[in-house]
């Protein structure tokens, strides 16, 4: 399989959880070179991800020609709206625990328990967090914690205290690769599985046996050869077409 530098784009608006990125991207580097692309808002910003959409866009307005799109949870819905906005531009998309309504994230959790339970801020994201990660050593533990404050302040998210997100439940014109865990609380099976009806010829829905909401982080071997027999496939039976603006 034959790629240059610029067939492949790995999104991330989630610049403090990309520790969990880290050992999938080294696992696809050995055979496609892939760029990342980051997107990160301060704590004083409106959240916007249609922001994050146009800025995409506007780092790809000049591309010559189509490119793979692949990211993780929020990062993979700006790839899914980018994609039903601009599908000319898209080679394909691979989204990884994106389930169906597609503004489901760690965070809409976060939100429905804090205003559900009666526990502080910290009991919440520690809750949510040894169950996203089922880490048994409490110093990672609380290493990882920071790790989640961060992304709550400086992430974008569709969803807050006030008003959790949804959508229209709806596909997509690109090849699609749909990846998740068996063992994900936080996009389960069941959520997942409603991509069912809206996957056409070639598109891809596979599920990874363990590794809960970070499964690529847990298992990149198994998720970076789906995600690169994907791309074989795209590439054998999708002609590659030049395109001008």
């Amino acid at each position: 399989m034959k790629f240059s530098s610029e067939d492949v784009l790995w999104l991330s608006v989630s610049p403090s959880l990309q520790f969990f990125d880290r050992s999938l991207l080294f696992y696809l580097n050995d055979s496609v070179p892939v760029q990342i692309w980051e997107y990160q808002q301060t704590e004083d910003e409106a959240c916007s991800l249609d922001m994050a959409v146009e800025l995409l866009h506007d780092f790809l307005t000049f591309r010559d020609r189509p490119i793979h799109l692949l990211g993780h949870s929020t990062s993979g819905l700006v790839g899914l709206m980018y994609a039903r906005r601009y599908p000319h531009k898209v080679r394909s998309l691979g989204l990884l625990s994106v389930g169906l309504p597609s503004p489901i994230n760690w965070q809409a959790h976060y939100y429905t328990y804090l205003s559900a339970f009666p526990r502080s801020r910290k009991q919440v994201l520690n809750q949510i967090v040894g169950d996203m990660l089922g880490c048994k050593n409490q110093i990672i533990h609380q290493k990882f914690i920071s790790y989640f404050e961060d992304d709550l302040a400086c992430s974008p998210c569709p969803n807050s205290l006030f008003r959790i997100s949804n959508s229209h439940n709806e596909g997509v014109e690109v090849p699609l690769l749909i990846c998740s865990s068996k063992t994900d609380f936080l996009v389960s099976p069941v959520v997942m599985r409603r991509w069912s009806k809206f996957l056409k010829k070639g598109d891809m829905l596979w599920e990874c046996q363990d590794g809960r909401h970070f499964f690529h982080h847990f298992y990149p071997e198994q998720v970076g050869e789906k995600i690169l027999n994907f791309w074989l496939y795209v590439h054998s039976h999708q002609p590659i077409l030049n395109f001008k603006f």
